[in-house]
This record gives C-alpha cells, structure tokens and sequence, in this order.
C-alpha cells in the first residue's frame, strides 16, 4: 500500500502536516492539494488543535510547486476534492482561522513558496532557497505570489517576481519573509516549538489578533471594522476572565477557547 501524500501527526496542541511526495520534491498534485485544505480546515474545528505546522518530506525540496503532469492527467473531481480545493486556495489567502507555522526543511519555489507566504511563521533550512520563477516560464505567481508585495516593499517584490530568480535562506530572513534559520536537521523541532508558543496563549485572542494583523496588511479600513467586532467576543470571553485570575494567582492559564 503506498504511503498518504499528507501525513499527519499531533504533538499535544500542535498538529503536523506533512508534505509526503519526496520523490517528486513534494510537488503539488490535486489529490496533495486536495489533502493540505481538508488537513488545514478540518483542523479549525478541531478544539485538540491550536496550531499547525506545515513541512516536507525529504532533504531535496520543501515543495517545488505544481506537478504539471499531475495536473495534465486531469480527472473527475468528487465534491470533497472541490471543498478540499476551496480550502487549500483560503489557506494561500490566509482566509482559513488557525495560526499556520511553515517549516520548509529544504527549497520552496513557486507553488511551494506560495505555501509558505500561507503561513503566519516561517522557520527555514539554513540550505533552503526561495523564490518566484514563473516568469521564466512565460506564466506569473497566480497562487498568491504577486501579493508579496503585502509582506516587503514594493521594489523588492518586483525584483522577485519579474526576475524570478532565487534567493538564499539569509536574504529571506533580511527581506522579512522568514522568522528563523536554524540547520536543516532542527528545522522541523523549531517550527513545533514555535507552534507550541503560540499555541499557549488564549485562542480567542490568537485569533483576533492573527485575523486584525494579516487583514490590517492589505486592507487598513476594513481591520478597523473587524476591530469594532472582536471586543465584545474576546473581552467578555471565559478565557478572558481566565486570563486575568491566572495572572493573579501566579498560574499557568486553563484556556476553553469561549
């Protein structure tokens, strides 16, 4: 029996997702793609879960990006492979409510550098390379690579997406497009203890907080109306209440995420 194209494991409140096509640099096929969004969304309402990181088998490739001849291939899609679809896509947009930490173990172009700008975290191989060559291609970064321009200034993106080329683990720590750089054999323990940390703090307020940051980078005036919305559900929360008497009595928090 061959193995799933997406492994999962949980450690406590951490669930790991794993890219699992190495022999193909974990590039993207529909049922992979499929398996990533219905991973992500299913864990949304999962209340064991309070954080995802997201990695990939293998020293060759975090993910390389779309498996054009998968893709060729074709095929019927059922209505969960649609759903699953339609999740992957808001996971891109960061549209999907859990905090995501992308663990690329090694390089990340295209499609898998896509994935990565998905995350809230990054945490990175110091020989990973990253990079959107799509140009070079006689195509562009339609996954959501030209929106790097939310996350680095405006010459930058240009340079990456009408250049294409790529660019090494320090220079994406410097242009603000990861968090970390540790070796390639600590990647995966940095990213889950990263994960870890955000995954101890209320989870109302991680998701208010993730939900005002991410949409206040694109979209000034419509952060300001979500900020008029989450007071009364984070303020007035159980885990608020909680967070304030565990403060006073020198504890660590029991959160219920209501």
């Amino acid at each position: 029996m061959s193995e799933p194209v997406l492994v999962r494991e949980q450690r406590g409140g951490v669930l790991i997702l794993r890219l699992n096509r190495p022999e193909a640099r974990n590039a993207l096929t529909p049922e992979l793609i499929t398996a990533v969004g219905t991973g992500i969304e299913g864990a949304v309402d999962d209340e064991s879960v309070r954080c995802i990181v997201l990695t990939g088998t293998g020293d060759r490739a975090f993910c390389s990006g779309m498996d054009l001849a998968g893709f060729a291939a074709g095929g019927t899609m059922s209505d969960e492979d649609r759903r699953g679809m339609e999740a992957f896509l808001r996971f891109t947009r960061g549209e999907l409510a859990i905090p995501v930490v992308g663990a690329a173990n090694a390089t990340a172009v295209a499609g898998g550098f896509e994935l990565l700008l998905g995350c809230d975290l990054v945490v990175a191989s110091d020989a990973a390379r990253f990079g959107i060559p799509e140009v070079k291609r006689g195509l562009f970064a339609a996954g959501g690579g030209v929106y790097v321009s939310s996350r680095i200034p405006l010459a930058l993106a240009l340079e990456l997406t009408l250049i294409g080329d790529l660019i090494d683990a320090d220079r994406a720590l410097s242009l603000g497009l990861i968090n970390q750089v540790v070796p390639a054999d600590e990647v995966l323990d940095a990213a889950v203890e990263l994960a870890e940390r955000v995954a101890r703090n209320g989870p109302l307020a991680v998701a208010a907080t993730r939900e005002l940051v991410r949409t206040a980078a694109i979209d000034v005036a419509r952060a300001r109306e979500l900020e008029r919305e989450w007071p009364a559900r984070v303020f007035s929360s159980d885990d608020a209440k909680e967070g304030a008497l565990a403060f006073v009595e020198k504890r660590d928090p029991v959160w219920t995420g209501h």
